[in-house]
């Protein structure tokens, strides 16, 4: 049986591993190694060139000369990955390249596009704030329109190498049609992050993206314990990617590579079940007066094109959910300080539920006019007891 006729949960489980057996081991090997032996002056230069270009080893090219360009754990983690959407809207086989942010991923494919001499970027808010931050600052040469779905076509000109969306949008988990985004696009190439739906919910590919990228430290490590970044693309894109890596030294790191090849085969149950928690926190929610609006992509009010409830984009609502406190700034102040098993922190996508104030977190760098109100708090949503988490939001809320 080959991969490509495998389950969800038994890829899961198996990729990334196909060399093990070879190797003599059961648990996934760890290669700490900085340089590595040369064949030859001839045959250490040529796997430079092919490493630093883009390429990847192969049985010409088979030394790694030094980690900077590539590192056999990181291969695995990003074979894995891969495999979790292995073809694109067009039928191309994909490749994932890792870096040791997510930051550093959105960084590369960037840095990819302005090399093509298209260095205008159109956003669809709402992103993350620090992608937000990125593009606006112009750090990497770039010039930005920001847009919704309906201006997207008057925004796309003759220099515009990408365009970046975030479905369901952070932080208030607004829903985009990636299809229709796709769609408009036409040539120009669209990167989606992925990271609030991962891609057990999820497949941008699928629906016309060119890049489906994830904060790779958030569903896909699960624990909390390792950072990375990671996109999945063509093949074609990848090796782009992969050039971009070597220069700019962002290659994911061996620990951090294993530590994330091992939350992969727990990620479909733990998706899953924190998904089936966030909808029944989001239903509570709703019914508390101290809550102005509760955002949850399951909730029929959040979606209303179906994109989760017939099932035309995800496969659920996701375990992300946000609220706007009636009482704005003060009282989301106070639900934080109150809570008791709810961790008061940011990131996302762990075992345990945590909450934080984007405005004044996350989305701190945002413009003001597209920053979060004072009085939303955005809930990742752990697998603690469903009722548990409810019992909590209870008591800090009376």
């Amino acid at each position: 049986m080959t991969p490509p006729a495998w389950g969800l949960n038994t890829t899961a489980v198996h990729a990334g591993r196909a060399d093990l057996t070879d190797l003599g081991v059961h648990a996934l090997p760890i290669d700490f190694s900085t340089t590595n032996p040369l064949p030859s002056v001839a045959g250490g230069g040529d796997a430079y060139e092919n490493l630093a270009t883009g390429g990847r080893p192969n049985g010409t090219h088979g030394t790694h000369v030094y980690r900077r360009l590539w590192n056999p754990t990181v291969g695995r983690f990003e074979d894995a990955v891969a495999s979790f959407e292995p073809m694109t809207a067009h039928g191309d086989a994909t490749q994932a390249v890792a870096f040791a942010t997510g930051m550093a991923a959105i960084t590369a494919v960037v840095l990819s596009r302005v090399k093509t001499g298209k260095p205008h970027v159109v956003g669809i808010r709402p992103l993350y704030g620090g992608t937000d931050h990125l593009l606006e600052h112009g750090l990497l040469g770039t010039n930005i329109t920001y847009t919704d779905v309906h201006g997207l076509s008057a925004a796309i000109t003759n220099d515009t190498g990408l365009i970046v969306l975030e479905s369901p949008g952070n932080p208030t988990l607004e829903l985009i049609d990636i299809r229709e985004v796709a769609r408009i696009a036409g040539d120009v190439p669209v990167m989606v992050d992925n990271t609030f739906a991962s891609s057990i919910l999820q497949h941008p590919l699928e629906l016309g993206a060119t890049f489906s990228m994830h904060s790779a430290t958030k569903y896909i490590g699960g624990h909390g314990d390792a950072m990375g970044g990671v996109v999945i693309t063509s093949a074609e894109h990848a090796g782009e990617l992969r050039a971009v890596r070597a220069i700019t030294g962002g290659l994911l790191d061996p620990m951090s590579a294993f530590l994330l090849h091992r939350g992969l085969p727990t990620m479909p149950i733990r998706v899953k079940h924190q998904q089936e928690h966030a909808l029944a926190l989001a239903t509570w929610l709703t019914a508390r007066t101290e809550i102005a609006r509760v955002h949850y992509p399951g909730l029929p009010a959040c979606d209303p094109h179906g994109l989760v409830g017939a099932g035309r984009q995800m496969l659920g609502g996701g375990a992300m959910v946000s609220i706007d406190m009636a009482g704005g700034f003060d009282a989301a102040q106070r639900l934080c300080a109150r809570l008791q098993l709810v961790l008061h922190a940011v990131s996302l996508g762990g075992v345990d539920t945590l909450i934080q104030h984007p405005a004044a977190l996350t989305h701190r760098p945002v413009a003001a006019a597209a920053k979060p109100g004072q009085g939303v708090l955005r809930i990742s949503v752990g697998l603690e007891d469903a009722e548990d988490i409810i019992a909590d939001f209870a008591q800090a809320l009376e």
